[in-house]
């Protein structure tokens, strides 16, 4: 760049300023990274969540279980291609800090139902005939070095067993793979409902939630209505919603965190447009001669608005860079949460969100300055010098 050396030279006239400045943005945008993958977090899957599957849950609760006896009824609905079950287990495993997914499924129907989670075929097949197997996600198994064969004990907090008390033991006969998917079993820990259904001591027959494919996602309401329609005033009325939404309202359930991270964002990167345009301010007047000077020597209005314009981008760039590399870093660690954000990783598309706040932001501090600048009189600037 011609002027570059007259930029920098600009930037660093207040050293100080200019660091503590340059820090401030750097906090910003390391909590924008952060704050932005926390919220993508606590989305669990929303955003990939599949446009042909519904959920049926309890219309009072999703806590609440629904017959078994469901499933043949939803399956004969036309429109609907397959069906399955899951219920949450919600064990503990070694100390209640260590959480993460327990679900108890359909083998088969629900890796059908979901083929974007892969298991090797070996391996279902050593699941499907072993009563007490599970299998793990292959990051879950990597977090607490799992192994296949390994004797897993988990603690039932909402069944106990008839037999072994509130222990249940589990065989780790595989580890599957649920490639970029995000929700609760992308970093968890399956086993069969034939085990929990025939061991726990209450119970029996009720499952969490049902899975509906459907042939024809542009007919999810109509199908959905169905089914709520076939079981209304039972003694367990159903509530069916798309996947995005079922994902949603369980996310939704400790608050809107969309919501909140975005006015924390808000706060911050305004305070931050106010820093930066001060200090952008401060310079700029500090330097009226000089630029009174530059009209002088035949630089137009357009080319000290370049300058401005470059000095602040050149600021803002710097410290929101360094944010969003520091924010990137702290994010590849891992879940600091030990689990309970599978999900945790910094998207390309919030990258990319980062990068356009940086342009905005110093376009944004720049402008006052440099709308002084292009009023500036040069007779009136070198009189006051």
């Amino acid at each position: 760049m011609k002027f570059g050396p007259l930029v920098w030279h600009n930037l660093w006239r207040r050293r100080i300023r200019t660091i503590f400045t340059l820090l401030s943005i750097t906090v910003a945008f390391l909590l924008f990274g952060l704050l932005m993958t926390i919220r993508a977090a606590f989305s669990m899957g929303v955003d990939v969540a599949g446009l042909d599957r519904l959920m049926v849950i309890h219309k009072t609760s999703l806590i609440m279980p629904l017959p078994e006896s469901y499933q043949a009824r939803v399956q004969a609905l036309p429109g609907v291609e397959a069906v399955t079950h899951n219920s949450w287990f919600g064990g503990i495993y070694q100390q209640p800090s260590n959480f993460f997914a327990q679900i108890a499924l359909e083998p088969e129907a629900y890796f059908a139902m979901y083929p974007e989670y892969r298991l090797p075929p070996d391996q279902m097949k050593a699941w499907l005939a072993d009563r007490q197997g599970a299998v793990a996600n292959k990051a879950l198994a990597e977090r607490f070095g799992w192994k296949i064969g390994d004797r897993i004990p988990i603690q039932g907090t909402i069944y106990d067993n008839g037999r072994s008390g509130n222990t249940w033991e589990f065989n780790l006969v595989g580890i599957y793979d649920s490639g970029t998917s995000a929700g609760m079993t992308s970093e968890g820990f399956l086993f069969r409902y034939d085990y929990l259904d025939e061991a726990r001591s209450q119970g029996e027959g009720l499952v969490g939630w049902y899975i509906v494919k459907i042939a024809d996602p542009d007919r999810s309401r109509e199908v959905a209505v169905a089914i709520d329609d076939m079981f209304a005033n039972s003694s367990a009325e159903t509530k069916t919603t798309t996947e995005k939404g079922f994902a949603e309202g369980f996310a939704n359930q400790i608050g809107d965190v969309g919501s909140i991270m975005t006015a924390i964002l808000a706060a911050v990167l305004f305070t931050i447009l106010l820093v930066v345009g001060n200090t952008m301010a401060q310079a700029i007047r500090e330097r009226t001669s000089e630029l009174a000077v530059l009209k002088t020597l035949g630089f137009s209005n357009a080319a000290v608005v370049v300058l401005i314009l470059s000095e602040s981008l050149l600021m803002v760039g710097a410290g929101g860079l360094t944010g969003l590399a520091l924010a990137w870093f702290i994010v590849q660690q891992g879940d600091p949460t030990g689990g309970f954000l599978p999900s945790f990783a910094l998207a390309n598309r919030d990258i990319g969100i980062g990068l356009v706040v940086i342009a905005a932001l110093a376009a944004a501090a720049a402008l006052f300055p440099a709308a002084g600048a292009m009023r500036l009189r040069i007779t009136d600037a070198l009189r006051k010098a």
